[in-house]
């Protein structure tokens, strides 16, 4: 399916991800932000269907309020380590918890991403998922309570970032880079555009 015509047409992002703004930016489609203030609340167990879930509760609540025809992106972004998910830790005791169990290890980031167009009661939705395999070095407890200190894990899955302080620990990936910072940008632009893989 063709979502997009050409990159003019006007998209809503139902994110407030700085970091899914940049992204959409860079493969320069049109959009405005309107984000999705839904409760979060996956239903199944699996990461790569809670990602789809928390993607489609999203962009669900955002073209509710946008029956016009427009293009809705929601996206979730979620850490697993052997299939445990990871959010966001809640202090910094649970982020070093976090990354002394990925340091040294690999694990997979999901992004789910579903796409909603609404126009008056009808309504056509695709819904797909990427995951890429991230490898971590094995940290020292220095290094790992420096980390901490920069501030950066605490709103972010997995409580790290790969494009930013975390840099030097990532010995390697497979995949979709893009889709560990918050958009699987090459996914989601042959979705939109009906391109080849």
């Amino acid at each position: 399916m063709k979502w997009l015509q050409d990159k003019t047409e006007q998209v809503i992002l139902g994110s407030g991800s700085p970091r899914r703004r940049e992204l959409l930016q860079l493969m320069q489609i049109s959009f405005q932000v309107d984000k999705s203030t839904s409760e979060e609340v996956p239903h199944s167990s699996e990461p790569w269907e809670v990602v789809m879930e928390l993607a489609t509760q999203k962009a669900s609540e955002v073209a509710d309020r946008h029956r016009d025809g427009n293009l809705v992106i929601g996206a979730d972004t979620i850490v697993a380590l052997n299939d445990r998910i990871l959010g966001k830790p809640a202090d910094e005791a649970e982020a070093a918890e976090m990354l002394y169990a990925l340091q040294g290890k690999t694990h997979q980031v999901y992004t789910g991403v579903c796409l909603i167009r609404q126009t008056g009661t009808e309504q056509q939705k695709e819904v797909f998922y990427e995951c890429t395999s991230v490898h971590v070095a094995e940290m020292t407890d220095r290094e790992i309570a420096d980390y901490i200190a920069t501030g950066e894990p605490l709103d972010k899955a997995g409580a790290y970032g790969i494009q930013g302080y975390f840099a030097p620990f990532i010995t390697g990936i497979e995949g979709d880079y893009y889709n560990v910072v918050g958009l699987p940008v090459h996914a989601l632009y042959r979705h939109l555009f009906g391109t080849k893989k």
